[in-house]
């Protein structure tokens, strides 16, 4: 079985609980800020996508168990959409 799947849904969990801080905390270090996620755990914060992006493909090369977002704070029942649950 492919474990990538699994490190999916870790990326997923882990931005859902960043996403959960910003909601609750403006002031977050992640407020306004892209979020690179790799293997489960935050490995880049920037300020650009295409910057975020490269590093995270330096950090991980497999963008299977890469995960990007911007850190704007989402409410809940918003996240299906962007999350696919």
């Amino acid at each position: 079985m492919d474990d990538r799947y699994d490190v999916q849904d870790l990326n997923i969990e882990l931005a859902r609980r960043i996403n959960d801080e910003l909601l609750r905390d403006p002031d977050s270090p992640y407020a306004g800020k892209w979020i690179g996620i790799a293997n489960g755990q935050v490995v880049i914060v920037g300020d650009s996508y295409d910057d975020v992006r490269r590093r995270l493909g330096e950090v991980e090369p497999d963008p299977f168990r890469c995960h990007c977002m911007e850190g704007v704070g989402i409410p809940e029942e918003e996240q299906n959409a962007i999350y696919g649950a």
